[in-house]
Formats: C-alpha cells, structure tokens, sequence
C-alpha cells in the first residue's frame, strides 16, 4: 500500500504503476460532466487545480442549519468515460495530476496521462457511505449553478482508497483486460 499526500507532485505521480493500491490524504476536488464541459469551453476555474486531484464525483452533501457546515453522506465515483473527451484537455490546460472514477478512461486520457504526468485512480463503486467517511470536511463549493452533484466540491479526504489503473507510462489495465476478454471471445466464435 502506497500512500500519496497533499500537496501532490507530478515526481510521486510519475513513481506510481498500475495495479498500485493508494491511500490518499488531503485535498482534492470533485468534478463531473458539467464542470469539464465548462473547463473545456475555456471557463477559468475558481479554485487553483495545478498538481490537484480531480474526483468524478457527484457527492449527496447536507449542510446543517445550524452551523451552515456541509457534510458530505455518500460519495461514490461515477462513470469516467464521459469525461473522455475533455479529461486530456484539464490535464494539459490545469496541470491536474490525479483522476479519480470508476470504469476507466479511453486512449485520449491514456495518451494525457504519458504526456502530461497524470494517473487515473479507480474508486470502489458501490461504496458511496464507506467513501464519505473518509471525507473529513468540506472546504468549499463551487459552481454551484450547476447543481449540488455538479458543483466543485473541495475535500479534505484521509486514507481514501483506490487503486491505479493507468498510469503516465502508458499502462492500463483497462487496455489490458480489453485486449484479453477479445482473445477470449474470438475462442468461442
């Protein structure tokens, strides 16, 4: 187990290879299709993500009447592959190091990944309530225009677990397992 701390450097991320199990710590940020649509549209972003995480996340988050504070109460990763046609163009334009999902991504990331020093991290799906407990507060919201699972939610996470998947040397195990469930399938055609 491998763990990986805030602030992020494009170093540690080059050191990680897929099949890696990962604890990271610190912050990272959520963002799904609407906030890389508006990234890919050229829309400066409010917060900085040079060397940042992005999570494809779209977070249930209550926010107490009291206090005003949100807690974030499930926080699965969602499908990666939307984020095929954008995901190269926030790591090339923003300097992100770190893609969080679930499914994998498609040959344009992998090839993002190689050029731009960056890794996709696959989150457990089905695990929305064990994710949020390694939430431990969130710091701020942004485009919140876009609605609640859209927003740019910024998180202070510990131990959150994933594993790498692709890496920026060119490997990926969803290349990988395409390329042997084809073999596969080509022995009982």
């Amino acid at each position: 187990m491998k763990r990986l701390q805030y602030p992020f450097s494009q170093e540690e991320i080059r050191k990680l290879k897929v099949g890696d199990m990962v604890l990271i710590s610190g912050k990272i940020f959520t963002g799904r299709d609407a906030v890389h649509k508006r990234l890919h549209e050229g829309v400066k972003p409010p917060v900085d993500l040079k060397n940042q995480i992005i999570y494809h996340c779209g977070p249930v988050v209550l926010q107490d009447k009291k206090t005003k504070k949100y807690e974030v109460t499930a926080a699965g990763p969602t499908t990666s592959i939307r984020e095929e046609p954008y995901q190269w163009e926030v790591m090339r334009d923003y300097g992100i190091v770190g893609v969080i999902g679930k499914g994998g991504m498609g040959p344009k990331t992998l090839e993002g990944c190689k050029q731009y020093g960056c890794v996709y991290f696959h989150a457990i799906g089905g695990a929305a309530q064990v994710l949020a407990e390694k939430i431990k507060s969130v710091e701020s919201v942004n485009w919140l225009d876009l609605g609640s699972p859209e927003a740019i939610w910024e998180l202070m996470v510990e131990d959150f677990p994933v594993v790498v998947t692709m890496d920026s040397h060119g490997g990926s195990l969803h290349a990988d397992v395409d390329s042997s469930s084809k073999t596969v399938l080509k022995n009982f055609m």
